[in-house]
């Protein structure tokens, strides 16, 4: 019997300020606390874009404004018995103000220097897109990395 591929679209921001960039505690689908980015499920309906805010501000309180888009991100994993692949685009963002406390899956919010986040991050798929990302992240021009 030929296992059932299934297919999942997300979108997440990596918020970045004051040359620091804000990281996320959740529980993966084992229960074992991690360290990431922002991101979920897009909607029907919804473009990449309008999901990655939501979710940014849905699993850190902040209202953020999307800079450019980064990257797309394609991997696979399993739940249950499920085979999944999934494609996450993701957006760097800047915060325009903290409007509310994080929702409950959220266990906490940190910002980080980049280095911070690179050693604490769980997922290497999220260390390589801070990597690959970093020299772009930092030639921005300085007004969007030192909001406020």
């Amino acid at each position: 019997m030929k296992k059932k591929v299934d297919f999942e679209f997300s979108a997440g921001g990596i918020v970045v300020e004051n040359n620091k960039v804000l990281l996320i505690k959740t529980k993966n689908l084992e229960g074992k606390e991690v360290w990431t980015f922002p991101k979920g499920h897009i909607e029907k309906k919804e473009k990449a874009e309008e999901t990655a805010l939501r979710e940014v501000e849905e699993e850190t309180g902040y209202k953020c404004k999307i800079q450019t888009q980064l990257d797309t991100v394609q991997y696979w994993f399993k739940d249950k018995e499920r085979l999944v692949k999934k494609t996450v685009k993701w957006f760097l963002m800047t915060p325009v103000e903290k409007v509310k406390e994080p929702v409950w899956e959220i266990l906490e919010t940190k910002w980080l220097t980049f280095d911070e986040a690179k050693n604490i991050l769980s997922y290497n798929s999220d260390k390589k897109l801070l990597e690959k990302n970093l020299n772009f992240i930092l030639k921005l021009p300085r007004k969007f990395l030192t909001q406020k």
